[in-house]
């Protein structure tokens, strides 16, 4: 008598296993404390934008014309806008967040380049993998693309849902759009620097091989592209000008980058005979998302094509 005997968790022949499966699964699983951290951060944001959102209305009266010292003419009494604190915590939450999604990069970057690289490399975890029928590159494959994904789609999703709470994008609430930390906050920049980052952490990783040096070598060079586009970023696009007699007033959404006045006594004393200015209107702010962008991505592709490089040069 034959007995057929099923071992406890085996797939019966014939069926396909639900869920992430093989490299993908693995980097769940061993990166799971930073996969819970980042939808705990991902909850927390959106649940602080959707509030963000239903204060605006109540955030941009405390800045409506108004008449003292009682209301008059249509006008509220100044004093009863004064009494309104919605302003500050709108304003307040709105920069934190925006900050938040700007500065993404630096801890995306020292996380990639010591847990992600740095950490399996030192001990010995990424030599074990390869042995057991999982080749460098596919290896490091999914190492890129599964936070990748993630990364992308929660930031691509902050971007948007930061977007909707700013609704009118007051500047006196949610400041300038040309502010660095504003600029990067409400475009598609945001998702382009954490790609960026992840890519430059895994090549710092393969570099030093070693997790905290690692983290460092992540975290500095993604400090230096982000100090280097923040200082060109003016230039990455074609600037208006405008010059004209007398004094020049610019709006206020307006970016200045430059301005020149010749003085004199002539319309007026202490008025500038000669105005002209450099500037990038809020027309721009697209173009130069898109630039910026562009040069983002670039950077990621290039780091992650080293990255390959590299590994193919250090492993048979």
């Amino acid at each position: 008598m034959t007995a057929t005997l099923t071992a406890t968790g085996t797939t019966p022949a014939g069926t396909t296993p639900r869920g992430p499966r093989g490299l993908v699964w693995s980097v769940l699983r061993v990166h799971r404390t930073a996969l819970v951290l980042w939808g705990l951060a991902l909850t927390a944001a959106t649940a602080g934008l959707i509030w963000m959102y239903v204060i605006a209305d109540e955030a941009r009266r405390a800045y409506l014309p108004c008449s003292e010292p009682v209301a008059a003419d249509g006008y509220p009494s100044c004093s009863s806008l004064d009494a309104i604190t919605a302003d500050d915590y709108y304003s307040t939450g709105i920069a934190l967040l925006t900050s938040a999604l700007t500065f993404a990069i630096f801890p995306v970057a020292a996380w990639a380049g010591g847990a992600l690289i740095g950490r399996e490399l030192e001990s010995g975890t990424a030599l074990l993998a390869w042995t057991q029928s999982v080749s460098p590159v596919r290896w490091l494959a999914a190492k890129l693309a599964v936070p990748a994904v993630l990364l992308a789609a929660g930031t691509g999703a902050l971007v948007l849902l930061n977007r909707w709470a700013q609704t009118d994008g007051n500047p006196n609430v949610v400041g300038d759009w040309y502010g660095p930390d504003v600029f990067v906050g409400i475009g598609p920049a945001a998702v382009g620097y954490v790609l960026a980052g992840l890519a430059l952490g895994a090549l710092a990783g393969l570099l030093v091989r070693r997790t905290l040096p690692a983290a460092g070598a992540g975290f500095a060079s993604s400090l230096v592209l982000y100090l280097v586009l923040d200082h060109f970023r003016k230039d990455l696009w074609p600037k208006a000008d405008r010059s004209q007699a007398g004094e020049l007033e610019l709006p206020r959404s307006a970016w200045q980058v430059d301005w020149n006045a010749t003085w004199g006594r002539y319309p007026g004393e202490g008025t500038p005979r000669f105005t002209s200015a450099t500037f990038h209107p809020r027309s721009h702010f697209w173009p130069l998302q898109l630039v910026e962008t562009g040069i983002l991505l670039a950077v990621a592709a290039t780091a992650t094509l080293a990255a390959f490089w590299l590994l193919r040069r250090r492993t048979p």
